[in-house]
């Protein structure tokens, strides 16, 4: 009975671990695809999506067969609990990577301002080190990477509330830019969300490996990150 409970823990992990990485997967391509102006790449981004869905409802149902069968105690309920808003949040980020994909689609054969589009591009690199960096931390139940993406959920947001301003300065100065500029307004707030979401990855990470519920704690962590 323990063998069968450890063996079904560790395919929640796998199919977990999977889905971790076809969702980033596709932010790098709805990414790639609003940079480069892509309709293709965009389009397989939206026609994928389903891959993620699909993982979200085998993992859901795992999840519930774990806690109704085998009454896990300890750092295994953890786990188990974690991977519930884990699923969550991974099939959330797929579906902001769809958004991403529409924007890219809505922007393609527009001319974009540049000063902005320099801000996206670094703030895409944040945002894919950050969801790259918690996957990771998922996978080796690293507390230390997982508190590391949570301080750079507000590199991010500040990203997203320059680029707002700007991308309404630009606007209220040249109306031949209004639409595109809302489009990348769209593809700031979804990296901004992304992000979000990631930070909540590695929350779970740090609640799985201590037991330390950091939510709402990022200024607590970089205090104490200063300190040592």
């Amino acid at each position: 009975m323990v063998r069968h409970f450890e063996q079904e823990l560790q395919n929640l992990r796998s199919m977990l671990i999977k889905m971790g990485s076809i969702a980033e997967v596709s932010i790098e391509r709805a990414i790639e695809a609003v940079l480069t102006q892509n309709r293709e790449l965009a389009q397989s981004v939206i026609d994928d999506d389903n891959q993620i869905n699909s993982y979200e409802i085998v993992i859901d149902n795992a999840i519930i067969d774990l806690l109704a069968l085998q009454q896990p105690v300890a750092s295994d309920l953890r786990l188990i609990l974690a991977a519930a808003k884990i699923n969550n949040d991974l099939e959330r980020i797929g579906d902001h990577a769809v958004n991403l994909a529409e924007s890219a689609l809505n922007l393609s054969n527009k001319e974009l301002p540049p000063a902005p589009v320099q801000d996206i591009i670094a703030m895409c690199t944040v945002t894919r080190k950050m969801l790259s960096d918690a996957l990771d931390s998922f996978i080796h139940v690293d507390a230390v990477m997982g508190e590391s993406v949570v301080l750079l959920d507000d590199t991010i947001d500040d990203f997203n509330r320059k680029l707002s301003k700007d991308l309404l300065d630009i606007m209220r100065s040249d109306p031949a830019l209004i639409e595109q500029s809302l489009e990348l307004v769209r593809v700031s707030k979804n990296l901004e969300r992304v992000a979000d979401l990631t930070t909540n990855i590695a929350e779970e990470v740090v609640f799985v490996a201590k037991a330390k519920v950091i939510k709402h704690h990022a200024s607590q962590l970089s205090l104490e990150g200063s300190a040592s």
